[in-house]
């Protein structure tokens, strides 16, 4: 059974991941005002998940550097329902062995590359908001957004200004 969690209307959910325990202010300045926030692993730190939680309920996964009994509490995938999306959450995109099709997702959110992207194929966006917390190699520092227009998903990627 997914659980259901319906945003106010017109409603925006931020999505963020790769923190590695840097929670940055600007990542948090940037999610005020949002309904929901979904983290998509590698959070590094469970106070962060506190701290995302007094903006917004939260939804989190365990990534693949997330360690430990508050760790272990968190599971590796979920599929909810917010409003009409149909999202399906994993850290690593690779790691999806299931049809988004078949099983009904209109969204696919991913992390573990740290390379922010939104893609459509066959009906089902992919979004990886990229990686809010220490950069890596020359990768932006990014979080996303998320939200339904006329029945359908939509998506943006917010750079962090760092």
């Amino acid at each position: 059974m997914q659980p259901l969690i319906q945003p106010s209307a017109g409603g925006r959910i931020g999505v963020i991941s790769d923190t590695h325990g840097l929670l940055r202010p600007e990542a948090l300045e940037a999610l005020e005002g949002v309904d929901l926030i979904l983290h998509a692993g590698d959070i590094g730190d469970p106070n962060h998940l506190d701290a995302l939680a007094h903006i917004a309920p939260v939804t989190a996964i365990r990534g693949n550097i997330d360690r430990g009994h508050w760790a272990e509490a968190l599971p590796e995938t979920v599929s909810l329902t917010i409003g009409s999306l149909r999202i399906h959450m994993i850290h690593d995109r690779k790691a999806l062995r299931a049809d988004p099709g078949v099983e009904g997702w209109n969204v696919v959110i991913s992390g573990h590359s740290h390379k922010p992207g939104i893609g459509e194929t066959r009906g089902t966006l992919w979004l990886n908001p990229g990686a809010a917390g220490p950069r890596r190699f020359r990768l932006p520092i990014t979080l996303g957004f998320l939200w339904e227009e006329a029945g359908r998903p939509r998506a943006m990627i917010h750079p962090l200004p760092v």
